[in-house]
């Protein structure tokens, strides 16, 4: 099975729109194009039971699990909701990632 192009990449801004997350906004930590899934800061906090090693003291932590990239869209820089990705060419000939709603260039 061919892997579909991921077009939310690390450092976007995003909301969550299923889940217990639902309405969350973060920003992309890590992207995992081969498994279609993003870590968002604040996003899917899970709590872990860490045993003390020679390296660390050990106890509890909470860190960000990954979730699958359609349960997330990109925040439209213009007006702060939920907008798709397009692409478009430059007049310099470079292609460019759009918020199909504004029309916005993304960063």
């Amino acid at each position: 099975m061919t892997q579909a192009k991921m077009k939310i990449r690390k450092g976007d801004q995003v909301i969550v729109l299923t889940g217990k997350d639902k309405g969350a906004k973060g920003e992309v930590l890590k992207a995992i194009p081969s498994e279609s899934r993003v870590v968002v800061q604040g996003v899917n906090v899970v709590t872990r039971h860490k045993k003390p090693t020679q390296f660390s003291a050990g106890g509890i932590e909470k860190i960000e699990k990954a979730i699958h990239v359609s349960n997330v869209a990109l925040v439209d820089p213009k007006e702060a909701t939920a907008t798709r990705v397009g692409y478009k060419i430059l007049k310099d000939g470079k292609k460019a990632r759009v918020a199909k709603k504004s029309g916005e260039t993304i960063g």
